[in-house]
């Protein structure tokens, strides 16, 4: 029953994606209802591609650009994993830790990401430690909320018992906080990710010299459609694929709540 649930959600969605296909070149080339200078054919996005490809687009081909990006996204999202997961478990896990740190955080948490690139720039400079900033503050705020409810939402006996037990602090850890929590760390990783792809194109609009953000600040100031609508697939298509990774990795980590969830 699963296999053909997942069979017919496959065939419906290249369905929707065909006419989507099929009305972007119904509108755009045959009755071009949209005129190419608002939304590119599918004809002028492939002589985009192809030019970006061959001979270069904005300082670069476009593999040069993808790793760019994906490179900073990489970093940024890394940053914020190894600072905010341990940040979120401690405030999740130790009342006093909580009082401490979650007013400031509370004060940080609605300021939107692209509010820190003029502080970036200026304290960073306009390299990439400074993208690897503010990619980083929009990966950040995902991942404590998740870590911390995480926590939370571990069962209160469990976590008593360990205590009144002596349970060591790294076995308590291992065994029970972390496999506990996990499910809404990986929740926090995947809106993290997002997030990440999300700003880097506002953070690579200023002083890159390569990368996606590039080309579409390019693209934009040529009046260049057709290298826009690259940009955006290339920005998509890397999205999806750095996902469909973190979901393959989340299988094999959780597998252990997978089978716990056949057996209920």
């Amino acid at each position: 029953m699963g296999r053909i649930g997942m069979s017919r959600k496959t065939v419906i969605g290249s369905a929707t994606i065909f006419a989507v296909l099929a009305l972007w070149f119904l509108l755009t080339s045959v009755t071009q209802v949209i005129s190419p200078g608002r939304f590119p054919s599918p004809s002028d996005t492939w002589l985009a591609f192809v030019q970006i490809t061959g001979k270069g687009y904005a300082n670069g081909v476009l593999t040069e650009h993808i790793l760019r990006s994906v490179m900073l996204v990489t970093l940024g999202f890394l940053v914020a994993v190894c600072t905010g997961v341990p940040l979120g478990l401690l405030m999740g896990w130790s009342r006093r830790a909580e009082a401490l740190i979650n007013p400031v955080f509370l004060i940080i948490r609605p300021i939107p990401p692209l509010a820190w690139i003029p502080l970036a720039i200026l304290w960073l400079g306009l390299g990439d430690m400074a993208k690897i900033m503010v990619i980083w503050f929009a990966a950040f705020v995902p991942s404590v909320i998740n870590a911390y409810a995480g926590v939370r939402s571990l069962d209160r006996t469990l976590i008593e018992a360990a205590q009144m037990l002596g349970t060591p602090m790294l076995t308590f850890m291992r065994e029970i906080l972390l496999p506990g929590a996990s499910p809404m760390i990986f929740t926090g990783l995947r809106l993290s990710l997002q997030a990440s792809w999300t700003t880097l194109v506002a953070a690579e609009l200023v002083g890159a010299m390569t990368g996606l953000g590039r080309v579409l600040n390019a693209a934009q100031q040529d009046l260049y459609p057709g290298m826009i609508l690259v940009g955006m697939i290339a920005v998509t298509l890397c999205g999806w694929l750095m996902t469909v990774a973190l979901g393959i990795a989340e299988r094999y980590a959780l597998a252990w709540n997978t089978a716990a969830k056949a057996l209920d």
